[in-house]
């Protein structure tokens, strides 16, 4: 029995030295490290009319991720500041098929353009951005464990854009005008051409000598883009673990909100879509980080 005593003695007193609670004057330091953050988004922007074009959302990664990184440093008494910034990018796409169809009849006929090279191709990608200021305050348990109380609080930007492609892409192509053949013009007759112009094919001069409606040449492609920026918040609870003297892991699990509000959606970052619909990113978010610093 006495035996016993001294082992349990011996290894309370080896625990003490390796998890001797946290001393309240040498409460300070700071760290510096990777941090991605997974998000469990309850809904996708744009759902409806992503699945109108026959994309299926549910390919977008769930829970979202944003890779990205986070610092903190201790202020005063037990109170943290630090920062995060963040950012991550999901994809999903089609190859739909294209069919003759007699609009009189309702018939649909063969397919059109089976060779890959030439099929039309949509693809869908949502990006979301985060940069915010995290405040909290740190309860220790042991010299090396503290548990923390905090927000994350900060501005979030999320952007859904459609990508809609015919044939492969070439690199001339790429730059190609949508509105027409690019050339330059004499427009006082002295020879010398002043500005660039447009120059349009046209469906018939008619016998009047008046161009009808202009036709648009070809596009080899059509990029939308509708983005929103709002303020997220995101109350957490952490853990930090100092592994050795100047590395350490940081786990954060919280709830993450933030709403774009009724017509405040952008499209291709000018053009404000006043009838576009409210968004809210929320969902439980899990943040890791392994960081440099005490």
């Amino acid at each position: 029995m006495k035996k016993i005593f001294l082992l349990l003695f011996i290894c309370i007193s080896a625990l003490r030295a390796q998890f001797d609670l946290y001393p309240v004057e040498d409460f300070f330091g700071g760290g510096i490290g990777y941090s991605p953050m997974y998000i469990s988004m309850d809904s996708i922007p744009a759902k409806t009319n992503l699945e109108g074009l026959g994309l299926d959302t549910k390919g977008f990664d769930n829970p979202f991720v944003l890779h990205g990184g986070e610092g903190f440093a201790h202020m005063t008494g037990k109170w943290r500041i630090g920062g995060y910034a963040g950012v991550g990018s999901s994809k999903i796409s089609t190859v739909p098929n294209v069919y003759i169809y007699d609009a009189t009849s309702g018939i649909a006929g063969a397919v059109v353009n089976t060779d890959p090279l030439f099929v039309p191709s949509i693809e869908g990608k949502i990006t979301i951005s985060l940069g915010a200021a995290t405040v909290e305050h740190v309860m220790p348990v042991f010299q090396d464990l503290e548990i923390a109380a905090g927000a994350l609080l900060g501005l979030c930007r999320i952007s859904v854009s459609v990508d809609q492609r015919t044939g492969t892409a070439v690199w001339d192509n790429t730059f190609t005008s949508a509105y027409g053949t690019v050339d330059s013009v004499d427009t006082d007759g002295d020879g010398i051409n002043d500005i660039l112009a447009w120059i349009y094919k046209v469906e018939d001069i008619g016998t009047t000598g008046v161009p009808s409606p202009t036709e648009v040449e070809p596009i080899p492609g059509v990029l939308s883009d509708v983005s929103g920026t709002f303020f997220n918040f995101q109350p957490y609870v952490a853990i930090k673990w100092q592994l050795l003297d100047r590395v350490g892991l940081r786990i954060s699990v919280g709830f993450n909100k933030g709403t774009i509000r009724q017509g405040r959606w952008i499209l291709n970052g000018r053009t404000q879509v006043a009838d576009s619909q409210p968004f809210s990113l929320q969902g439980v978010a899990f943040r890791t980080m392994l960081y440099l610093g005490l």
